[in-house]
Protein backbone atom coordinates (compact mmCIF):
# COMPACT_ATOMS: atom_id res chain seq x y z
CA UNK A 1 0.00 0.00 0.00
CA UNK A 2 1.28 3.57 -0.72
CA UNK A 3 2.21 6.13 1.83
CA UNK A 4 -0.46 8.18 2.08
CA UNK A 5 1.83 11.57 3.07
CA UNK A 6 4.35 12.28 0.03
CA UNK A 7 7.82 11.77 1.57
CA UNK A 8 6.69 8.82 4.11
CA UNK A 9 6.81 5.08 3.88
CA UNK A 10 3.84 3.27 5.71
CA UNK A 11 3.82 0.76 9.01
CA UNK A 12 3.16 -2.48 8.19
CA UNK A 13 0.76 -3.34 10.56
CA UNK A 14 -1.23 -0.57 11.38
CA UNK A 15 -0.59 1.21 7.55
CA UNK A 16 -0.02 4.60 9.48
CA UNK A 17 2.43 6.71 7.92
CA UNK A 18 6.03 6.21 9.97
CA UNK A 19 6.38 9.61 10.55
CA UNK A 20 3.69 9.00 12.98
CA UNK A 21 4.82 6.97 15.99
CA UNK A 22 3.12 3.24 15.81
CA UNK A 23 1.12 2.64 19.65
CA UNK A 24 3.26 -0.02 21.71
CA UNK A 25 2.70 -3.79 20.27
CA UNK A 26 2.36 -5.50 23.89
CA UNK A 27 1.88 -9.94 24.02
CA UNK A 28 0.69 -10.65 27.09
CA UNK A 29 0.18 -14.29 28.62
CA UNK A 30 0.03 -16.81 31.62
CA UNK A 31 2.49 -19.00 31.89
CA UNK A 32 3.21 -22.72 33.11
CA UNK A 33 -0.26 -24.51 34.71
CA UNK A 34 -1.83 -20.89 36.45
CA UNK A 35 -5.21 -20.88 35.52
CA UNK A 36 -6.28 -17.86 36.99
CA UNK A 37 -6.61 -15.30 34.03
CA UNK A 38 -9.06 -12.27 35.53
CA UNK A 39 -6.02 -9.76 36.26
CA UNK A 40 -4.46 -10.16 33.01
CA UNK A 41 -7.37 -9.43 31.12
CA UNK A 42 -8.14 -6.17 33.03
CA UNK A 43 -4.78 -5.25 32.61
CA UNK A 44 -5.25 -5.95 28.68
CA UNK A 45 -8.41 -4.18 28.57
CA UNK A 46 -6.73 -1.10 30.20
CA UNK A 47 -3.59 -1.38 27.61
CA UNK A 48 -6.14 -1.48 24.88
CA UNK A 49 -8.01 1.43 26.05
CA UNK A 50 -5.16 3.68 25.97
CA UNK A 51 -4.47 2.94 22.83
CA UNK A 52 -1.76 0.01 22.64
CA UNK A 53 -1.99 -2.94 20.44
CA UNK A 54 -2.86 -5.93 22.79
CA UNK A 55 -2.12 -9.96 21.66
CA UNK A 56 -3.68 -11.73 24.58
CA UNK A 57 -2.08 -15.09 24.12
CA UNK A 58 -4.05 -16.99 26.63
CA UNK A 59 -3.88 -19.53 29.46
CA UNK A 60 -1.61 -22.44 30.15
CA UNK A 61 1.47 -21.37 27.61
CA UNK A 62 4.84 -22.93 27.16
CA UNK A 63 8.04 -20.57 27.09
CA UNK A 64 8.58 -21.44 23.34
CA UNK A 65 4.86 -20.40 22.45
CA UNK A 66 4.78 -17.00 24.19
CA UNK A 67 8.72 -16.48 22.29
CA UNK A 68 7.21 -17.32 19.11
CA UNK A 69 3.76 -14.74 19.49
CA UNK A 70 6.32 -12.28 20.11
CA UNK A 71 8.42 -13.32 17.28
CA UNK A 72 4.94 -13.49 15.06
CA UNK A 73 3.15 -10.29 16.49
CA UNK A 74 6.42 -8.27 16.32
CA UNK A 75 5.77 -7.20 19.71
CA UNK A 76 7.49 -4.27 21.21
CA UNK A 77 6.74 -5.87 24.96
CA UNK A 78 5.92 -9.11 26.27
CA UNK A 79 4.03 -9.18 29.78
CA UNK A 80 4.05 -12.34 31.81
CA UNK A 81 1.78 -13.44 34.43
CA UNK A 82 2.08 -15.97 36.95
CA UNK A 83 0.11 -16.71 39.95
CA UNK A 84 1.88 -20.21 40.74
CA UNK A 85 4.79 -19.27 42.35
CA UNK A 86 7.31 -20.83 39.49
CA UNK A 87 8.83 -17.00 38.36
CA UNK A 88 12.08 -18.06 39.01
CA UNK A 89 11.68 -20.87 36.53
CA UNK A 90 9.81 -19.98 33.82
CA UNK A 91 10.57 -16.12 33.25
CA UNK A 92 14.37 -17.20 33.31
CA UNK A 93 13.08 -19.77 29.97
CA UNK A 94 11.54 -16.77 28.46
CA UNK A 95 14.09 -14.44 28.33
CA UNK A 96 16.51 -16.85 27.49
CA UNK A 97 14.78 -17.78 24.40
CA UNK A 98 14.46 -14.69 23.56
CA UNK A 99 17.86 -13.88 23.40
CA UNK A 100 18.38 -17.04 21.35
CA UNK A 101 15.78 -16.20 19.12
CA UNK A 102 17.45 -12.60 18.00
CA UNK A 103 14.67 -11.00 20.41
CA UNK A 104 16.56 -9.20 22.74
CA UNK A 105 15.15 -5.96 21.83
CA UNK A 106 11.69 -7.37 23.10
CA UNK A 107 11.16 -5.70 27.17
CA UNK A 108 9.82 -7.99 29.07
CA UNK A 109 7.42 -7.36 32.01
CA UNK A 110 6.34 -9.71 35.20
CA UNK A 111 2.73 -9.53 36.87
CA UNK A 112 1.27 -11.62 39.81
CA UNK A 113 2.02 -12.78 43.08
CA UNK A 114 5.61 -12.60 42.93
CA UNK A 115 7.69 -12.23 45.94
CA UNK A 116 9.79 -8.92 46.80
CA UNK A 117 12.90 -10.72 47.92
CA UNK A 118 12.85 -12.29 43.98
CA UNK A 119 12.32 -8.98 42.04
CA UNK A 120 15.69 -8.10 42.64
CA UNK A 121 17.11 -11.01 40.55
CA UNK A 122 14.14 -10.53 38.09
CA UNK A 123 15.72 -7.31 36.99
CA UNK A 124 18.99 -8.53 37.32
CA UNK A 125 17.75 -11.21 34.98
CA UNK A 126 16.07 -8.30 32.41
CA UNK A 127 12.64 -7.79 33.22
CA UNK A 128 12.24 -4.12 33.05
CA UNK A 129 9.75 -3.65 35.82
CA UNK A 130 7.79 -5.75 37.81
CA UNK A 131 3.88 -5.76 38.38
CA UNK A 132 2.60 -6.81 41.83
CA UNK A 133 -1.15 -7.41 42.65
CA UNK A 134 -3.07 -3.94 43.08
CA UNK A 135 -0.84 -1.95 40.97
CA UNK A 136 -2.91 0.56 39.44
CA UNK A 137 -3.84 0.17 35.73
CA UNK A 138 -2.47 3.62 34.64
CA UNK A 139 0.74 3.28 36.22
CA UNK A 140 1.58 0.08 33.69
CA UNK A 141 0.10 2.14 30.76
CA UNK A 142 2.21 5.64 31.95
CA UNK A 143 5.06 2.72 31.81
CA UNK A 144 4.52 1.70 28.40
CA UNK A 145 4.13 5.21 27.22
CA UNK A 146 6.98 6.27 28.56
CA UNK A 147 9.27 3.63 27.00
CA UNK A 148 7.24 2.43 24.11
CA UNK A 149 10.17 -0.19 22.31
CA UNK A 150 11.06 -2.35 24.74
CA UNK A 151 14.45 -2.57 24.32
CA UNK A 152 14.84 1.77 25.59
CA UNK A 153 13.70 0.53 28.94
CA UNK A 154 16.39 -0.75 30.36
CA UNK A 155 18.32 2.01 29.23
CA UNK A 156 15.53 4.25 30.61
CA UNK A 157 15.44 2.46 34.01
CA UNK A 158 18.93 2.05 34.75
Amino acid sequence: MPARFPGTTTDSHSRRPMTVPRPPRVVLAKVGLDGHDRGIKVVARALRDAGMEVIYAGLWQTPEAVVRAVADEDADWVGLSLLSGAHMTLVPRVLQLLRDAGLDHVGVLVGGIIPEDDVPQLLALGVARVFGPGTPLPEIVAFLNQHPLGGDAERCLG
